[in-house]
């Protein structure tokens, strides 16, 4: 078998997946159709153990109501449970979600989901015979084609993207000025060490645990991975906290770091589609 004929086939068969997950999803049949998305709220904070893990989030107590019975329902984060919740407060709302009719197989989400039609599979499928068909092209045309077929779509994509990230941004700065500053401690430092079972490196993974109160009155704990000097070393010390008051998940020790990010993003984004762009025309040139 020929490039060219492992190619069709490699096209033919993600083309068949996508149809067929595009048929459930019309169907209502897909897992994520399947799914019960709930919506809970957070009840009780455990207070992490200093020198603890991080798996499995920070430990909370959560209650829903059961679509079924009416009933309330709490339940714990302990074990496996989705998302890891980074982020916590009592009366803080997340998303609690089940397949339908195994209510105890239940998982969190940071924040309450909308119902999926579980196109992320097909997509992907779709994806897959673009680029098989992109390598086809330049196997049987020659390889400019590849640049077209790689730069020129994507180049599409990214100007649509472009200026929804610039927006984005900008969304961001303006947070980040209105944010409320106060007070905060670090109040745990977790520590995780992982072991490669190829070659025995081991590496350490250490989470900052913060702890603060908004001015509203809100106690907050969250997981504190960015902007924090000496973070192995930080428990018990006290750090200034800038927070978004319709979100406090939504918190920085260091704005000006933020913005600076926030910039390099929309920079990145640029270059992106700048290269994108230039892959495309030269392509074009070379036919």
């Amino acid at each position: 078998m020929g490039w060219d004929e492992f190619l069709v086939l490699w096209c033919g068969v993600w083309g068949v997946v996508a149809v067929i997950g595009f048929a459930r999803s019309l169907a209502g049949v897909t897992k994520a159709q399947r799914t019960i998305r709930l919506t809970g709220r957070i009840e009780r904070v455990r207070a992490p153990r200093h020198g603890g893990s991080r798996v499995g989030g920070i430990s909370v107590v959560v209650s829903y109501r059961d679509p079924a019975s009416g009933q309330e329902v709490t339940v714990t984060n302990d074990g496996e449970r989705g998302e890891m919740i980074t982020s916590a407060w009592e009366g803080r709302e997340i998303g609690v979600s089940h397949p339908r009719g195994r209510p105890h197989a239940y998982r969190f989400s940071n924040v309450p989901e909308e119902p999926s039609r579980g196109l992320g599979w097909p997509g992907f499928a779709v994806f897959l015979v673009y680029v098989g068909l992109v390598v086809l092209a330049a196997v049987e045309w020659g390889w400019p084609w590849a640049l077209i077929g790689l730069g020129g779509p994507w180049a599409v994509s990214g100007a649509v993207h472009l200026p929804g990230a610039v927006r984005a941004k900008n969304r961001r700065v303006e947070r980040l000025a209105a944010m409320e500053t106060v007070a905060g401690r670090v109040v745990a430092v977790l520590k995780d060490v992982s072991v490669d079972q190829d070659d025995g490196h081991t590496w350490t993974t250490i989470t900052p645990v913060v702890s603060f109160t908004t001015r509203e009155g809100t106690a907050v704990t969250a997981h504190c991975t960015s902007n924090l000097q000496d973070p192995a070393g930080a428990y018990g010390r006290a750090v200034t906290v800038h927070y978004t008051p319709a979100d406090p998940a939504e918190f920085t020790l260091d704005r000006a770091a933020e913005h600076r990010s926030e910039e390099r993003d929309v920079t990145f984004n640029v270059l992106v589609f700048v290269v994108l762009v230039a892959t495309a025309v030269v392509g074009v040139v070379l036919l």
